[in-house]
């Protein structure tokens, strides 16, 4: 049996393809838009992967400290450490600076810790160059992706930070740069006002402010204990605010991530529905050029199931040929985009069966167009 479809593509293949690449383009930008969301989950664990801890201790009645602002003391720590079934604490800030890079600024987030601590919060995994901190001052980690080198000096707010270290996929909650410096040089930056500013409080009578403040105390508990225990135990005796890790990440799904996912996924359907009707344009566009020549088969006594079989046979091909088109667009270009942007076989196979059904759907409007066809306009020229 002579398939119609197959014999209408070939008559007019090169249009066929460019418009399935153009569909594909925009099929390929709503992989893009999936692959921006499932970045994001994967930013905002990877600081807490990094870190591996059991217990963050924050600012009572607070979400911090990512998804709120949180101070507390740094002698935290110790008191922390003190108690029963905590193995490891650390003390920690994280703010956002603009490092300048070859005469540009980039905005980063600072991670400040003791380097002589003995909690890691550089993952050994991703220095790629370089070495960790190893002094109280004056010394950066950076990010590869900042473009700097080992050993170029970098100037935060009064002092120049000398590169030591280059590490590859720190990112923050929110997808920018990570950089690690010394807790001294972090309270510094963040909570140590300008000389002036120090004068001026100094006449007003104003004390000078306290220094000594971080923003989270993290902990890691020993064999055997419950973080809940703890998480309780902490809340009660020491006026804070405990989360878990399990804790922290709802907290950064949730709280930092659910309106922009919401937004994305709005983007998402736009998108769809807007190459929906893109498709449907085509095939009723294609439907009408070959008017004539549907009348000519009806005519001949062509059934109207063999001319639709047709119709649906191209609007279905088409919408496979731009989901592969979109498939190889979004991976040619998705590494190029500032943030991470993650692509998982899941979302694509999703997107196939929406593009089928969208497909199928469009297909209608030139059904009904084959339907409604005239066989005498044939014999009318």
């Amino acid at each position: 049996m002579i398939n119609l479809a197959q014999k209408d593509i070939a008559h007019t293949f090169g249009k066929f393809i460019v418009t399935a690449m153009g569909v594909g383009m925009l099929l390929g930008i709503v992989l893009i838009m999936m692959g921006v969301y499932r970045g994001m989950i994967v930013d905002a664990e990877v600081l807490l992967d990094d870190l591996s801890v059991d217990l963050w201790i924050v600012q009572e009645g607070t979400l911090g400290p990512f998804a709120e602002s949180s101070r507390i003391h740094e002698d935290l720590k110790d008191t922390i450490h003190a108690i029963e079934g905590v193995a490891k604490t650390a003390a920690l800030t994280f703010q956002n600076i603009q490092v300048p890079v070859h005469g540009q600024k980039v905005r980063v987030v600072a991670v400040g810790y003791d380097p002589f601590g003995d909690l890691h919060v550089i993952n050994p995994k991703r220095l790629v160059a370089g070495r960790v901190l190893q002094k109280s001052h004056y010394e950066i980690v950076v990010n590869e992706k900042l473009g700097l080198t080992l050993g170029e000096k970098v100037l935060l707010g009064r002092n120049y930070y000398t590169v030591v270290g280059i590490v590859r996929g720190a990112v923050s909650s929110g997808g920018d740069l990570l950089v690690y410096i010394s807790l001294k040089d972090a309270q510094e930056l963040q909570f140590l006002y300008a000389n002036a500013r120090i004068r001026n409080d100094r006449a007003r009578g104003i004390k000078s402010v306290n220094s000594h403040m971080i923003n989270t105390v993290v902990a890691k508990l020993k064999s055997g204990y419950e973080p809940q225990q703890l998480q309780e135990y902490i809340s009660r005796f020491k006026h804070k605010s405990v989360y878990t890790n399990t804790q922290q990440k709802e907290i950064l799904t949730k709280n930092l991530i659910e309106r922009a996912s919401k937004q994305i996924g709005l983007f998402t359907a736009i998108l769809v529905v807007v190459s929906t009707i893109i498709i449907a344009l085509i095939i009723y566009t294609m439907t009408l050029e070959k008017m004539k020549e549907i009348s000519i088969m009806k005519l001949l006594g062509i059934p109207n199931s063999l001319i639709i079989k047709m119709i649906v046979q191209e609007t279905v091909l088409l919408g496979f040929l731009a989901f592969i088109f979109g498939n190889v667009f979004a991976h040619l270009i998705y590494t190029k985009f500032p943030k991470r942007v993650v692509l998982e076989i899941p979302d694509a196979w999703m997107l196939f069966l929406v593009v089928l059904a969208a497909s199928i759907l469009s297909s209608f409007i030139g059904v009904k167009k084959v339907i409604s066809a005239d066989p005498s306009a044939a014999i009318g020229g």
